[in-house]
């Protein structure tokens, strides 16, 4: 178990339903003002009682001030990496660096190409993704005067103009969970995205230990990928299982997550405007405080 020595940072991951069209915007603001860092909204583009997610990053980073947007994950196969890169320097230029981008390489196939889009094999799904990452990297690099040529075998651009550039580095998180797509994370991405649900035996300890040899292999650190940990759970007064108990209990086990587990965001999943203030005003700080100590002390 390691502890990468990230400077922590909390969020939440709120459901986009249209239904009440405010509502996720209501709940951003609710993560803001409890002081959360980011807020995170899934991306099914094939999802009708869903809003259409770039449209709901950019409306709530119009209505808020500091917090930042992330998709969890943004869906790669429906949305042309090429466009997406100039989306997100964008949407980063909009909101004055308040901008996360975490891909996803794509799961519900059925769903995706019933909207138009491929239908990948899981390695091809992963090479895909490899080539986007050049392709979104390079229409950043501004510096580079020469327009942007990539012959991928999924995607292609022949002599794209580069920028805008962003208002600061964009971190690009990979959302990946097996060995292959973590290798992947390890050699090429700046975050490591991931839901508990998706971890052997709910620890992270197995697939950091891929992305760090990964890592390791390509001649990087692998304390330069932060490790992005959601989580589901309940407030309760007695506990009855991990995270579903009273607040001092998620101190105690998000604390262990980040010292032991390498996590150095942790998002909460809820809908609840009360267990979001609560995570950000009681949980997130207790939880700071007692890393901060740790480290101290080692």
């Amino acid at each position: 178990m390691t502890d990468y020595g990230h400077e922590l940072q909390f969020g939440t991951f709120i459901t986009p339903v249209n239904t009440d069209p405010h509502r996720p915007v209501r709940l951003a603001r609710v993560a803001e003002r409890a002081g959360l860092d980011i807020v995170t909204f899934q991306d099914h583009p094939y999802q009708a009682a869903f809003h259409d997610t770039w449209t709901l990053m950019t409306w709530i980073a119009a209505a808020t001030e500091h917090i930042t947007v992330a998709g969890s994950v943004l869906n790669l196969p429906l949305r042309q990496p090429a466009v997406l890169a100039r989306s997100a320097a964008s949407l980063d230029l909009l909101s004055g660096g308040r901008f996360t981008m975490p891909l996803g390489a794509g799961a519900f196939w059925d769903a995706i190409a019933a909207m138009g889009g491929p239908r990948r094999t899981p390695g091809e799904a992963i090479e895909a993704l490899g080539e986007a990452l050049q392709i979104v990297r390079g229409l950043w690099d501004t510096s580079t005067p020469r327009p942007l040529r990539v012959a991928g075998k999924h995607y292609q651009v022949s002599g794209a103009k580069r920028g805008p550039a962003p208002a600061h580095d964009i971190p690009v998180w990979l959302g990946l969970y097996k060995p292959r797509g973590l290798r992947l994370v390890g050699r090429e991405a700046d975050g490591w995205l991931v839901s508990t649900g998706y971890l052997q035996d709910g620890e992270p300890g197995p697939s950091n230990a891929i992305i760090d040899e990964a890592a390791e292999e390509a001649g990087r650190d692998p304390a330069e990928i932060r490790r992005v940990i959601t989580v589901g759970g309940s407030l309760r007064p007695v506990s009855s299982g991990y995270l579903q108990g009273p607040a001092d209990q998620w101190v105690e086990e998000l604390t262990a997550l980040a010292l032991q587990g390498g996590a150095g965001t942790i998002i909460t999943m809820s809908d609840e405007p009360d267990f979001i203030r609560t995570f950000g005003e009681e949980i997130a700080p207790a939880v700071r405080e007692a890393v901060a100590a740790e480290r101290s002390s080692g």
